[in-house]
C-alpha cells in the first residue's frame, strides 16, 4: 500500500517538473513595449525674399492710331464718290462732291446783296468826297468878309457830316454782306470731303444719289466712309492691377501677331491710364506701334510679354508649396517639426516659384509640396532642399 502511494506521489512530482520546464520555455522572454511609429518625412524649403523681374503673357487688340467716319457738315445729295473699301488716301484728297441747289441760291443772294452794299457805298464817299471839298472851298471863301454867307458855310459844314456818317454805316453794311457771303462760300465748300489724314478706305455706306447730312437734318449722322491709319497703330493691353505698377512709360515691350508666326515686334510703352476699370480690375495701356510697311492689321489680337518689376523685394515660394481648399489659399509652415497652415495670398510667378503675400517671413521652412491632407499640428521629419 504504502509502495504504490510513493510511485503515485514520484509521478505526479514528475509531471508538475515537467509543466513548469514547459512553462519557462514558454514565457521566459517578457513582452517588449510597444514602439510608435515613425514620423512622417516632408521635403521642406525656406522663403526666399527677392525683388521680382519677370514677364508675363497678356492679350491685347492692335488698334488704328487714328480713325474717323466722314461726316458732311451740310445736308445735300451725293453727287459723286471717289473711293472705295480698300483706297488708300492722303490729306487733302477729294473723297467725295455733294450737289446742294438751295446753298448756290444762297450764295449768288449773298453776292447780290454784297455787291449792293459796296456800290452804294461807293456812290456815298463820292458825294462825302464832293461836299468836303465844297465845305472846303467855302471855308476858304469865307475869310474875306462878305464873300459866304455864314449859313452857307454851315450848311455844307453839316452836308459832309452827314456824308461820313452815312459812309460809315454803309462801311458797315458792305462789311456785314462781305460776312454773309463768306459764311455761304464755306457751306458751298463743304460739298467737296477731303480726307482728314493719310490712311485707308476701311469702310464705304453711301453711294450717288444718297441724301446725307449733319445731325438734326434729313440724312442725319449717316458717314460716308470711315478711314483709319495704316502705318501707326495703338496696342491696347488690359493689364492687371496687381502687374500694372513699376513700368514707366517708354518702356520697349515684345509682342506677337498671329498672322506672322515665329516673329517678334516690339514697340514702347506710349501711355499709361493710371486708373482700374472696376469691372476688370485691369488698366488699360497703350503702346505705340509703328509699321512704316503697313504689314499690321487693326483689331488684329496679339499676345504680349509684359514685364513685371517689383522696386522693393517680395517672398517667394515654390509654386507646388501653396495649396487651397474650400476656404483658404496656404503654405504648410514647418516649426519645431510640427506642421502649421499660413493663409497667405498668390501674386506673380517667377519660373517655378511664385509670389506670396501673408504671415510669413524669410527663412521660414514650408512644404515644397502643399496638400490640405497635411493637417495642422501634425509630427513630421522635414528634410531641407534647395528650392527650384
Amino acid at each position: 500500500m504504502k509502495l504504490r502511494e510513493s510511485a503515485a506521489f514520484l509521478a505526479l512530482l514528475e509531471v508538475g517538473l515537467v509543466c513548469a520546464s514547459c512553462s519557462r520555455d514558454r514565457g521566459g522572454t517578457a513582452p517588449a513595449a510597444s514602439q510608435p511609429p515613425p514620423s512622417p518625412e516632408v521635403e521642406v524649403t525656406r522663403v526666399l525674399s527677392q525683388k521680382l523681374g519677370t514677364t508675363v503673357q497678356l492679350p491685347a487688340q492692335l488698334m488704328p492710331y487714328e480713325v474717323v467716319d466722314v461726316y458732311p457738315k451740310v445736308t445735300g445729295f451725293v453727287k459723286s464718290i471717289k473711293v472705295d473699301r480698300g483706297s488708300r488716301v492722303k490729306a487733302g484728297d477729294l473723297i467725295a462732291q455733294l450737289e446742294a441747289p438751295e446753298v448756290v441760291a444762297q450764295r449768288a443772294e449773298a453776292e447780290s446783296k454784297y455787291q449792293s452794299a459796296e456800290s452804294q457805298l461807293a456812290a456815298a464817299q463820292a458825294k462825302l468826297a464832293a461836299d468836303e471839298a465844297t465845305f472846303q472851298r467855302m471855308s476858304a471863301a469865307s475869310r474875306t468878309p462878305g464873300v459866304v454867307a455864314l449859313n452857307d458855310l454851315e450848311v455844307a459844314q453839316k452836308t459832309a457830316q452827314a456824308d461820313a456818317a452815312s459812309v460809315m454805316a454803309l462801311q458797315k453794311s458792305a462789311q456785314a454782306a462781305q460776312n454773309a457771303l463768306r459764311s455761304v462760300a464755306q457751306l458751298e465748300a463743304y460739298l467737296t470731303l477731303s480726307a482728314p489724314f493719310d490712311g485707308q478706305v476701311t469702310t464705304r455706306y453711301v453711294h450717288p444719289g444718297a441724301l446725307v447730312g449733319p445731325a438734326g437734318g434729313p440724312g442725319a449722322m449717316i458717314p460716308l466712309v470711315q478711314i483709319q491709319t495704316l502705318t501707326r497703330h495703338r496696342l491696347v493691353v488690359p493689364v492687371p492691377e496687381y502687374e500694372a505698377a513699376g513700368i514707366p512709360e517708354g518702356t520697349e515691350v515684345r509682342f506677337t501677331v498671329p498672322s506672322f508666326p515665329g516673329r517678334n515686334f516690339q514697340a514702347p510703352i506710349a501711355r499709361i491710364s493710371h486708373a482700374v476699370d472696376i469691372k476688370t480690375r485691369t488698366m488699360p495701356v497703350e503702346l505705340d506701334v509703328r509699321d512704316p510697311k503697313a504689314e499690321l492689321n487693326p483689331g488684329t489680337f496679339c499676345e504680349i510679354s509684359w514685364p513685371v518689376r517689383r522696386a522693393y523685394p517680395t517672398l517667394f515660394v515654390p509654386a507646388s508649396a501653396v495649396a487651397s481648399d474650400l476656404e483658404r489659399t496656404f503654405v504648410i509652415r514647418i516649426r519645431n517639426q510640427r506642421t502649421e497652415w499660413a493663409d497667405v495670398k498668390t501674386g506673380a510667378t517667377s519660373g517655378k516659384l511664385i509670389e506670396v503675400f501673408g504671415d510669413l517671413r524669410e527663412g521660414d521652412e514650408v512644404a515644397v509640396r502643399g496638400t490640405d491632407q497635411l493637417r495642422p499640428g501634425a509630427e513630421v521629419t522635414p528634410r531641407l532642399v534647395n528650392p527650384p
